[in-house]
């Protein structure tokens, strides 16, 4: 039984896992926040080695189950207090943003509104900001509404972008600040 006081968190994500091990190493120890499960929507995505190593519960489910509800109730019974998209790729559907709102997180590569919507993940987004000629880029974490990237921002970090910079360049810096500010404001939100 999770204690009243405590926070419970599930995390979402589809690819390595990077943000999923962070998040959870810098709540290590901190009694009051319980990592319920993570889940992902592919078979082969390397945060599920990484969560079971952590000693994490992983849940994987295809798009239907999405869409049917029946990830949803799932969801529900584990009665989060946060639920923390962390590099995943599948639109949430309004039924999940009506039964939690507020309470679905996401963070993205970019300074939005700038670079957002479906289809700008990852090295796309990186790859826009050069091709726009961007001298700044960055993080934005943002409430989950039924609209990609949409949902009110909470809160973005900066970095600039030097000279003939490298996707690879740009996206190790903009990794750097998801790793900083994501653990800090996802214990704001839960710890204020």
């Amino acid at each position: 039984m999770v204690n009243k006081k405590t926070k419970n968190i599930v995390l979402f994500a589809s690819g390595s896992g990077t943000n999923v091990e962070n998040i959870v190493k810098y709540f290590k120890g901190d009694a009051r926040l319980r990592v319920g499960c993570v889940f992902t929507n592919k078979p082969n995505a390397g945060v599920i080695a990484r969560a079971t190593k952590m000693k994490i519960p992983v849940k994987v489910f295809d798009k239907s189950q999405m869409e049917t509800g029946h990830l949803l109730e799932e969801v529900k019974r584990l009665d989060p207090d946060l639920i923390i998209l962390a590099g995943f790729l599948l639109k949430i559907p309004i039924e999940f943003t009506q039964a939690f709102s507020d309470q679905i997180i996401n963070i993205h590569p970019a300074l939005l509104p700038k670079y957002g919507g479906k289809g700008m993940y990852g090295d796309r987004v990186h790859r826009a900001v050069i091709e726009a000629g961007d001298r700044e880029t960055g993080i934005t974490i943002h409430y989950v509404n039924e609209h990609y990237d949409q949902g009110s921002i909470i809160f973005q970090s900066k970095t600039t972008i030097e000279g003939n910079e490298s996707i690879q360049e740009i996206a190790d810096k903009v990794h750097q600040l998801e790793y900083t500010h994501y653990p800090a404001v996802i214990k704001k939100i839960l710890f204020p």
